[in-house]
């Protein structure tokens, strides 16, 4: 007969830069515990457990603090990793081995978890910080209780807050997302109620974790398809053609930014005019031609010709709308996405076909050979954090910059394979070079590598095996229609507000205070490849911040 063991429970205080494994134990660093904050922002600490013994076990969650009503308690839940790495990698990854990696971000039903034998698990715990929380020093008891009642677990963080509001974000930050694959997963008919509901749910979600800008799909993006095949039609102009001529409605691109500006969305960027990968051919455009729908561009049409005359007939009407609107002076244009210079004559001429079309208004593309600039061809070029230097070597100044799947070695990231802390980084080091935008091409894309099926991402994290997982999607489509997030979304956002945190101190004293905070400890100046790589630095940097603030602040 089999007597189960004496349960035995562990429980550890963990900073929001850690990851918890199922099967490694982790290790609590007392330097990396103390938390504070400024008013205006989310701030977080994680709570692991464990348990031994022969069943899973219930246990109920409870907060005990006077900041209970800003608490927000997550499981964080492991998700299937096969493809972590790109294969070449630094000293700077967790693993690199297929298996289940922590990242999702779930509530918590009826203060209720699970434990699981000899397993590690995680809690995600937020403090939403405003100002109805008195400035000073709380203290949150998280406490476990199991089936019978009996306090089996407990740890205590304390939180100082400083009476000082956070500088508002100025950093112009866009996540592609993605409206086909919100159309495709929730099963739902492009631009019916159902898919604006879900659109203001994501959108809702995008700017309360820093994101300002938002990629518009006047046409259905020509992005990450394979040539000849075609994504789901989410096209926000209507276009008709009647006896050779191109009329244009535009309803349900005004809903569109109407919705984006409800939700906080200040910048806005108009999708790429032409094909990705070199601008060779026209985006798909559907139009409706003697009363019947039909495909008039696409992969069969050039990019130089007769769609030439298309944009020259749309993009001045357009421009009128964004003037009408009030979003001219915030709205960007791309050409094509990731030339390379193989692909410079084949952009230029796409970029002469528009005249001056776009004149007085920012064009800017990710893009990583700094010919393009050279030749005139964009003014406002997006290069990797990895082939940065070059631009700012030549004196390039209110730069842009991305990473996607390329930047894997050395530089800032966010795979699901990498330590917290690499993510975070970021924010310093846009502080550092003064970067007026970021972009990132994978808010919520929920397909293969081009998208020649769809995927779950709950079960797919790396389109395919196409790349490291993390890099496709920051959030996941939860089942109500609303976003789950990721608990690297959470530490991005985190070094969102760190910059805000830096900008902020530069205002109160001087651009050469902060950097000698950044730097003054450090061996050698940082860089986009070259940074502190410990949890505490960041931790120790972003408290001292604050502590300078909340001085500075109560002597005004």
């Amino acid at each position: 007969m089999f007597i189960p063991k004496e349960i035995h429970y562990q429980i550890k205080l963990l900073s929001s830069l850690d990851k918890v494994f199922l099967d490694e134990e982790p290790v609590s660093s007392s330097e990396n515990l103390k938390l504070t904050a400024l008013y205006g922002e989310t701030v977080s600490f994680q709570v692991a457990y464990s348990a031994n013994g022969f069943m899973r076990q219930e246990l109920t969650v409870s907060v005990q603090s006077d900041l209970e009503h800003a608490i927000r308690i997550r499981q964080v839940l492991p998700v299937p990793v096969i493809r972590a790495t790109n294969g070449i990698i630094d000293d700077n990854y967790l693993k690199t081995t297929s298996g289940l990696y922590p990242d999702l971000l779930r509530d918590i039903p009826d203060n209720k978890v699970m434990t699981q034998p000899d397993k590690w698990k995680s809690l995600w715990v937020d403090i939403e910080v405003d100002e109805r929380i008195p400035a000073g020093t709380h203290e949150i008891h998280i406490v476990l209780i199991d089936q019978e009642g009996k306090e089996v677990g407990a740890v205590t963080e304390t939180l100082t807050v400083y009476a000082a509001a956070l500088a508002p974000q100025t950093i112009m930050h866009t996540e592609w997302l993605h409206a086909d694959c919100l159309a495709d997963y929730y099963h739902v008919e492009v631009f019916s109620e159902e898919h604006w509901k879900l659109l203001e749910n994501y959108f809702h979600e995008y700017v309360a974790r820093g994101c300002n800008m938002m990629l518009t799909p006047i046409f259905t993006l020509p992005l990450d398809t394979a040539i000849g095949l075609e994504r789901t039609t989410t096209q926000l102009v209507d276009v008709t053609v009647k006896n050779g001529e191109y009329q244009f409605g535009f309803d349900n691109l005004k809903r569109w930014v109407d919705l984006c500006k409800a939700c906080g969305i200040t910048h806005f960027e108009i999708s790429h005019l032409f094909s990705q990968w070199g601008a060779k051919y026209a985006p798909k455009v559907v139009a409706t031609v003697d009363g019947k729908e039909e495909k008039i561009f696409g992969w069969h049409t050039p990019a130089v010709g007769e769609y030439t005359n298309f944009l020259h007939a749309l993009i001045p009407k357009l421009i009128g709308k964004l003037r009408e609107w009030g979003i001219a002076d915030n709205t960007y244009f791309h050409i094509s996405d990731e030339p390379r210079e193989a692909h410079l004559e084949t952009y230029r001429a796409a970029k002469e076909s528009l005249g001056d079309l776009l004149k007085g208004f920012h064009t800017f593309d990710a893009l990583s050979s700094f010919e393009f600039y050279k030749h005139g061809l964009v003014d406002k070029p997006i290069p990797g954090n990895n082939e940065i230097e070059e631009f700012l070597a030549n004196g390039l100044t209110d730069m842009w910059t991305y990473y996607c799947t390329g930047q894997f070695y050395e530089v800032s990231n966010r795979f699901m394979s990498m330590p917290s802390a690499r993510n975070r980084i970021y924010g310093v080091q846009l502080y550092k070079y003064k970067i007026i935008g970021i972009l990132h091409w994978g808010y919520n894309f929920y397909n293969s590598q081009y998208s020649t099926r769809h995927i779950n991402p709950y079960e797919v994290t790396d389109a395919d095996g196409a790349f490291p997982s993390g890099d496709a999607f920051l959030v996941y489509p939860g089942a109500d229609g609303h976003p789950e997030e990721s608990l690297r979304m959470m530490v991005h956002y985190e070094a969102l507000t760190d910059l805000r945190a830096l900008n902020m101190l530069e205002s109160l004293t001087s651009r050469e205070h902060v950097m000698e905070l950044i730097e003054g400890g450090l061996g050698e100046p940082l860089t986009f490849k070259r940074y502190p790589k410990s949890d505490a630095y960041l931790i120790n940097l972003r408290n001292q911040v604050n502590r300078e603030i909340g001085e500075l602040t109560a002597k005004k």
